[in-house]
């Protein structure tokens, strides 16, 4: 009994200093066992006594190199560049962050342009963070002041606080109706051309609808095809999701924006996509017989409003045809861009794949992705000029533009 209780962790460790346990414990216990022998089976030594006197749970110390790398993390892909410093585009950089600093003006003037009288209550307006387009956590009230010309905020007879459209900005959507009505021919051409570019001839109403913006497509659209049975019919799908489905095949139409380069500029078209030849390694070949190589494998491309149901997955030829969709559906847009938002939203109809992202970064000389790694946009690197300004502008880019001189304040009423 009493060498159960010398030997143990409470009688000890409280009354003897730490330098002397193991010495003091050895003389203890064997003074006990000539005394009273207890055999060595029942002997209830514990472990830790003879144990080493270095813990296996030891760490070293933390030195100053250490705790830098420690803090050091990850970049997150929601900051982290798309493209690497030294390959980064300025001019297109600075379309993407534009699109950003409007994103509250132009998702409020779409969003307040279906609410009743065209205002909202602003105590409901600073729940709606990303209906209308500003920071979570900001209040509204400061992207309102931030362009002051086009939104106002005012006390109504009940005494709360709604704000709307100046008369200003109801002018301005007026004009805009206006283009819209006068461009509704180019968008249905656009509209049938996406419809035959996808996979089963059909694309659903709301998909069409989240990307009208993208294309200059109208607010009502879902009834304006109504006009047009010549074209296209809607259907209800299995999901009960209303889908717009083509009526008839127009192969004059099924021309891409590619092709038609190829016929203007044949040398510029062969110098659009580069798909690499697998070679053996020690065959050494010059500059000029590479490519040559190289155009082998590149060309004949794959039209996008061909068949693709034959195409194997993860072959060269589904590449080549995934590369040509994604150029005529950038070339069908406004502004010749899209984000990958827009890109995920028709990852069915256009049979794309997860390594989207990776086949665009491949192809440098026609695509360009800015942003982050989780929010990116990809534009046509010849639609713009050296100073990121559109070569080329449809009649809505053009408002568009004066719309944002405006909410700067650069254009005064």
């Amino acid at each position: 009994m009493a060498s159960r209780l010398l030997c143990s962790k409470a009688f000890l460790f409280p009354t003897l200093p730490k330098p002397f346990h193991r010495p003091l414990l050895r003389v203890l216990i064997s003074s006990l066992h000539l005394q009273n022998p207890i055999p060595p089976a029942l002997q209830p030594i514990p472990s830790f006594i003879f144990a080493s006197p270095f813990s296996k749970s030891y760490s070293p110390p933390i030195t100053c190199k250490l705790r830098k790398k420690l803090k050091k993390k990850a970049q997150s892909p929601r900051v982290k560049l798309v493209q690497p410093r030294p390959k980064v585009v300025p001019h297109l950089e600075r379309v993407a962050e534009r699109d950003a600093y409007f994103r509250f003006l132009n998702r409020s003037r779409s969003f307040l342009a279906k609410q009743p009288e065209q205002v909202l209550r602003l105590d409901d307006a600073g729940k709606l963070y990303r209906e209308l387009g500003f920071p979570r956590g900001r209040k509204v009230t400061r992207s309102i002041e931030r362009h002051s010309l086009l939104f106002e905020v005012y006390r109504h007879s009940d005494g709360k606080f709604w704000f709307g459209f100046t008369d200003l900005m109801e002018k301005l959507l007026e004009e805009e109706k206006a283009i819209m009505d006068s461009m509704e021919e180019a968008r249905v051409a656009a509209v049938r051309k996406l419809v035959m570019m996808s996979a089963k001839k059909r694309i659903p109403l709301a998909k069409l609808y989240h990307c009208r913006e993208l294309f200059g497509i109208p607010e009502d659209f879902r009834d304006r095809v109504r006009n047009y049975p010549e074209y296209f019919s809607t259907v209800i799908d299995p999901d009960g999701r209303p889908v717009l489905e083509l009526v008839k095949w127009d192969p004059a139409l099924a021309v891409s924006a590619l092709e038609k380069d190829f016929v203007l500029d044949e040398d510029k078209a062969k110098k659009a996509f580069k798909f690499p030849v697998s070679r053996g390694r020690y065959l050494n070949l010059d500059a000029e017989d590479e490519q040559k190589m190289n155009l082998l494998n590149t060309l004949p491309l794959v039209s996008p409003y061909s068949d693709s149901s034959d195409l194997k997955p993860w072959t060269l030829e589904a590449e080549k045809y995934r590369v040509g969709l994604l150029h005529e559906f950038l070339s069908l847009t406004l502004e010749k861009k899209a984000s990958i938002h827009h890109i995920v939203e028709f990852k069915e109809e256009f049979s794309l794949t997860k390594h989207t992202y990776h086949m665009l970064l491949k192809q440098p000389r026609t695509f360009y992705l800015a942003g982050t790694e989780m929010n990116w946009t990809v534009f046509l690197r010849d639609a713009y000029g050296e100073d990121g300004v559109l070569i080329q502008k449809d009649p809505q880019v053009l408002f568009n533009e004066k719309l944002y001189r405006y909410a700067t304040g650069e254009l005064q009423e």
